[in-house]
């Protein structure tokens, strides 16, 4: 059946792009920890992460971070069309690359040019050596935005068509980048920071840019044209202006961040950011490979008119990832002391470092089935180029946070603004499935409902079970413990408990890999 086909190719490429993200969070957790290693979470640390605003903020605007969603449901309906398909596909490739591109050269330079101005602007609190290290990173890392915008391009016409090693191959060559300019660039630099810097530039050029590059060789015509006037650039504009001017708390609370904890103590702005990527783990490794695999699927059915069968999709996508992100935020809730640990404690980073980053990565837990919640049925809309009213929504929820930001940072500090985004992604994760359901009719909140309730109960018995056996003690062997108590309750619960998406969500890898061994491949 077409239906079964497209859940079962949905799942085998969020296998291998959860595998890809897996892998490249341990990546990330070797880059975390040569980080504190070599840099702690002093104002040099600040410094590195605060170098990231600027170029975090170019990327934004230019929808960077968001290319295939913007892009792919035009090129995918494009290449549908019985005729001129591929001609029609490829010239409106050509022409947003080139400018994309071209805009994004323009920019960078001129805010290469601003950037004493911006950093002392956004980071006020910075002590004057602070800050001169901040617009030296932000230097180093800002070109990179070039070959990010690039790559995700060029990726996004691959993913369209069913391609994603790319996607795949390209934040483990970002990561390997970042860990070969720490390790080796490093002593040649004037700080730590800026080997690292320099290899986040480095990983881009090799990751994003070269990997979708070399996979697209005979597969994609890939032409560059320079044509802010051409209708179809016109067109991809329309639907990626609300990705360009609209902020959404996916990507705000970063910034948020930054700005109210650099108005805190030295070392806040690291700490929220250590924790935070730590929080992004499961939130990655879920709802960016569960969303990244969807979406063509998703477009292919809009764009052949199969509204029905998109719906089913949505839904069964929508309840399988909101069951693993609950199971994944209580796991990291349960564990945060110990993940904290084993990845950043030693070196520069002291014991009070990680009871303070495990403090703030047991909260920001709180939000990950929300935070995965919001990437997965943002794809409902942006299957069929409705990208205005998400990021309206998104926009309204992402300033009316500020104030809670606020006032949480100001009573409680970094814990209040490790509080904040779980109570706002919540509400707006929220309103958006709500937004769907009303303009779709789909997902069936009754389904989610029971999804969200059984999946909560077998997570919060795996805490209680956890706890209560082998309590809260440092011991390895406690450890080890608690990690076989809350598996066993968690797989256990699903197959006894949980729901049916649930449950073939968890077999389908399985028996894909069981038919591969059976097959000889």
């Amino acid at each position: 059946m077409v239906e079964e086909a497209s859940a079962r190719k949905v799942g085998a490429a969020a296998v291998l792009l959860a595998a890809s993200v897996l892998l490249s969070r341990v990546l990330g957790y070797a880059r975390e920890a040569l980080l504190a290693y070599r840099v702690g979470a002093g104002p040099d640390a600040d410094a590195y992460y605060a170098a990231f605003q600027i170029p975090d903020l170019l990327n934004y605007l230019l929808a960077g971070g968001a290319l295939s969603v913007a892009f792919l449901p035009m090129y995918a309906a494009r290449r549908s069309q019985q005729s001129g398909a591929g001609d029609s596909a490829d010239q409106l490739l050509a022409v947003v690359l080139g400018t994309l591109t071209a805009t994004a050269v323009i920019a960078t330079a001129v805010l290469w040019w601003q950037a004493p101005s911006l950093i002392e602007l956004q980071f006020p609190r910075f002590d004057a050596d602070t800050q001169l290290l901040t617009i030296r990173l932000t230097r180093i890392v800002l070109p990179a935005q070039v070959f990010f915008v690039a790559g995700g391009i060029i990726n996004a016409a691959l993913l369209s068509k069913g391609r994603f090693r790319a996607a795949a191959a390209a934040p483990l060559l970002y990561n390997g980048g970042i860990i070969a300019g720490g390790l080796l660039l490093a002593p040649f630099t004037g700080t730590p920071v800026e080997g690292f810097s320099w290899g986040a530039l480095i990983g881009a050029v090799c990751g994003p840019f070269f990997a979708p590059l070399i996979d697209a060789r005979k597969r994609i015509v890939v032409r560059a044209r320079i044509a802010p006037l051409d209708r179809r650039f016109l067109s991809y504009l329309w639907i990626a202006a609300p990705l360009m001017l609209g902020q959404t708390l996916l990507t705000v609370d970063e910034w948020y961040g930054r700005w109210f904890g650099a108005l805190l103590e030295p070392g806040t702005v690291a700490h929220l950011s250590y924790a935070r990527r730590m929080m992004l783990v499961p939130v990655a490794v879920v709802g960016q490979a569960i969303a990244a695999a969807a979406l063509p699927a998703m477009s292919r059915l809009w764009a052949e008119r199969r509204a029905d069968q998109l719906n089913r999709l949505v839904a069964q996508t929508l309840q399988t990832g909101l069951a693993l992100a609950i199971f994944a935020g209580a796991a990291f809730y349960l564990f945060a002391h110990e993940i904290v640990i084993a990845i950043y404690q030693r070196g520069a980073f002291t014991s009070q470092d990680t009871t303070a980053v495990a403090a703030l990565l047991a909260l920001l837990s709180l939000a990950v089935p929300a935070w995965i919640t919001q990437q997965i049925i943002t794809r409902a809309f942006y299957a069929r180029s409705d990208t205005w009213r998400p990021m309206i929504l998104g926009t309204v929820f992402a300033v009316a946070a500020i104030p809670l930001y606020i006032t949480l940072g100001n009573a409680y500090g970094a814990v209040g603004l490790a509080m904040a985004p779980s109570i706002a992604m919540t509400a707006n994760a929220v309103a958006t499935v709500c937004l769907a359901r009303y303009l779709h009719g789909a997902p069936n909140l009754g389904a989610v409902g029971s999804t969200l309730g059984r999946a909560l109960l077998i997570a919060a018995g795996a805490v209680a079970a956890s706890l209560g056996l082998f309590g809260l003690s440092p011991e390895w062997t406690a450890v080890v413990g608690r990690i076989a108590v809350f598996t066993l309750v968690i797989v256990g619960g699903t197959f006894s408990f949980g729901d049916r998406a649930v449950r073939s969500a968890l077999v389908q890898p399985i028996a894909g890999i069981a038919r591969r061994l059976k097959s000889g491949h």
